[in-house]
């Protein structure tokens, strides 16, 4: 099919640099606020204007240019999403250099890797146990020079604190004031911003190169599409050291809203009452675990709460779609909506701070499920999609303008296609220079007429509307011939089962489906308080026949959705969660499946017997 493109009139209006857009937003709104973040347990949080943001990234980004930091010289940073990882990312481009992003919960092998391949002059590390990391690889790191500590005990030569760095750069700046001027006026749009290491769910990471243009682009196209606006409030979450949080900084600069900054994801619920956001991004287990959270805690509430809550659903789904369709709602059933709206709906909007215009949600797929029992109780959710190749966005719906079950239309000024086998192909300003120091790997990446090949499938309806249909990679055949797209299996079982946490499908060249099944902890510790079994432990309950029977009720659920071939036959559970530390999850949550596959292929193997 022919590429589908949008208005392109607002990229030449765009900012040079990403260094250029902040200053930009500094001088437009000097008085209004940048940031909230939170002061001491219990305490009020703090906030921060965009001029004294401004002046603190000056500091900082003078500091890292007396540390001889030069034009793309990169420089890491190795913490948790935070107001200190902002002004160090804003600084690092306000001083002409890039930014290697790190997640805290990276290995300390492979933190040496990723700053040895991107040769990182310094290193901003969030507390000694980055640090510690750091130190136990000092060998392999022979560009790194200087670690910046943003807590903890530094020993002022090697490590250095936050306020040592914007020190120094106050005296640099005394003595150099225009330092920092020169440095944002010789950053040219293609230079590079930012070195994002892939999560690496099958081998070693691979540093994808984005520029100075990408970000500006990203931040200029949501503002063309008025998505949002000054008078916005986000809550930021997401990993900073992701793309979908680097784009939300860049959205951040173009549109001019306040941001409340907290990475502490057990305390997500909370912050949105305290905080009252208007829009929030997050990648879709945040809304999984929400879903299932208030679904069990209704259940185990029982009797008339219960029923009213399911019938609330029951009509709120029923008005919904035929809302979204277009047609009439009968009277008595808008009666009813009006009632379930105040008695059930509304208290679980208020969770949430009660102000949400919308949520965003990208990293991976929604499933629909769960999108349309948020829109029935009144939170929109709006998908977008794109890779870390694509500086995160490539699509997203649109508040006024959307269709639950898509990921929405390209952004303004890119173009999309279907390719071989509905390969999703991107071209556009977003789209990365390439993999570092990785020149096969990068012409893989893209088609002999240069698009960028995403190996994602899709199809794109008569407006333009992306649906993801799986991805080429994952996608198996059984012995008897039929193709298997496991993501859209799992994402099923997470939508009929609250209880779950990961459901991996596997059955390639075998002549049925299984499942290797995790229950969320916190979810089966209330499930065991209603049935008896508290004060067993996680690997007691999932091995108990209450379990087993539980979640092969869930399992019936799901296949009775499936076609004959996709149902699962048989399946295990493990005794205990997937994690980052386990190394079966990447940083960005998504599953290792080559490494649970490698780990279990005993138990993988037992069901096939």
């Amino acid at each position: 099919m022919s590429p589908v493109v949008r208005d392109t009139s607002f990229i030449d209006q765009r900012s040079p640099n990403m260094a250029a857009m902040f200053r930009e937003r500094v001088a437009k709104s000097p008085t209004r606020e940048a940031y909230q973040y939170p002061a001491a347990d219990g305490q009020p949080w703090s906030s921060m204007t965009w001029a004294e943001t401004g002046d603190r990234v000056d500091k900082l980004a003078a500091g890292l240019i007396a540390l001889g930091i030069e034009s793309e010289q990169r420089v890491g940073i190795a913490a948790g999403t935070r107001v200190e990882w902002i002004l160090a990312d804003l600084a690092v481009m306000c001083a002409g250099g890039a930014t290697t992003t790190v997640y805290p919960s990276t290995m300390g092998e492979d933190v040496a890797y990723i700053l040895a391949d991107s040769e990182c002059r310094v290193v901003f590390a969030e507390d000694d146990t980055q640090v510690a990391k750091l130190r136990d690889h000092k060998a392999e790191l022979p560009h790194l020079a200087k670690v910046v500590v943003f807590e903890g005990p530094t020993d002022g030569d090697w490590t250095i604190g936050l306020d040592d760095l914007a020190k120094l750069g106050e005296e640099h700046l005394a003595a150099h004031p225009d330092a920092v001027d020169k440095a944002v006026a010789a950053i040219e749009p293609d230079q590079l911003a930012t070195l994002i290491y892939t999560s690496g769910t099958t081998g070693r990471p691979k540093g994808v190169r984005l520029r100075h243009s990408s970000w500006t682009y990203e931040g200029a196209a949501i503002q063309a599409q008025d998505i949002l606006t000054e008078d916005d409030l986000q809550f930021l979450w997401l990993p900073m050291a992701h793309s979908f949080g680097k784009v939300l900084l860049s959205t951040q600069l173009a549109c001019g809203f306040a941001t409340a900054v907290d990475g502490r994801v057990d305390k997500i619920i909370d912050n949105l009452a305290i905080v009252k956001p208007t829009f929030m991004g997050a990648a879709p287990r945040i809304f999984e675990k929400a879903h299932a959270r208030i679904v069990t805690m209704q259940a185990a509430e029982g009797g008339a709460k219960e029923k009213i809550f399911n019938q609330a659903f029951k009509v709120g789904i029923e008005v919904d779609g035929l809302k979204r369709e277009g047609k009439p709602v009968p009277l008595p059933l808008k009666v009813q909506h009006v009632l379930f709206d105040r008695l059930v709906f509304a208290k679980i909007r208020d969770r949430f701070g009660g102000r949400v215009r919308f949520f965003i949600s990208g990293a991976a797929a929604l499933n629909r499920d769960i999108a349309e029992w948020f829109h029935a109780a009144g939170i929109l959710i709006l998908e977008g999609y794109g890779l870390t190749e694509t500086s995160a966005g490539a699509f997203v719906n649109h508040p006024d303008h959307y269709k639950l079950g898509t990921v929405g239309e390209v952004f303004p000024g890119s173009q999309v296609r279907l390719g071989e086998g509905d390969e999703i192909q991107i071209k556009g300003p977003n789209v990365m220079d390439g993999y570092h120091n990785l020149a096969d790997e990068t012409g893989n990446a893209f088609t002999e007429d240069g698009w960028f090949r995403s190996g994602d499938k899709g199809s794109l309806d008569a407006e333009g509307f992306l649906t993801i249909t799986g991805r080429i990679k994952e996608l198996f055949k059984t012995s008897g011939g039929k193709y298997i797209a496991p993501p859209a299996i799992e994402a099923k079982f997470k939508a009929v089962c609250p209880y779950a946490s990961q459901f991996i499908v596997f059955g390639a060249e075998r002549n049925y489906c299984t499942a290797l099944v995790t229950l969320d902890p916190e979810a089966l510790a209330t499930w065991a308080e209603e049935n008896g079994l508290v004060g067993k432990s996680y690997a007691e309950l999932v091995a108990s026949d209450d379990v087993q029977k539980m979640v092969s009720e869930y399992v019936e659920t799901l296949n009775a959705q499936l076609n004959r071939w996709e149902t699962i036959k048989k399946f295990r559970l493990l005794d205990h969660d997937l994690t980052v530390e386990s190394g079966e999850l990447t940083p960005s949550m998504k599953v290792k499946r080559n490494v649970v596959e490698e780990g279990n292929k005993d138990l993988i193997d037992s069901m096939y017997a």
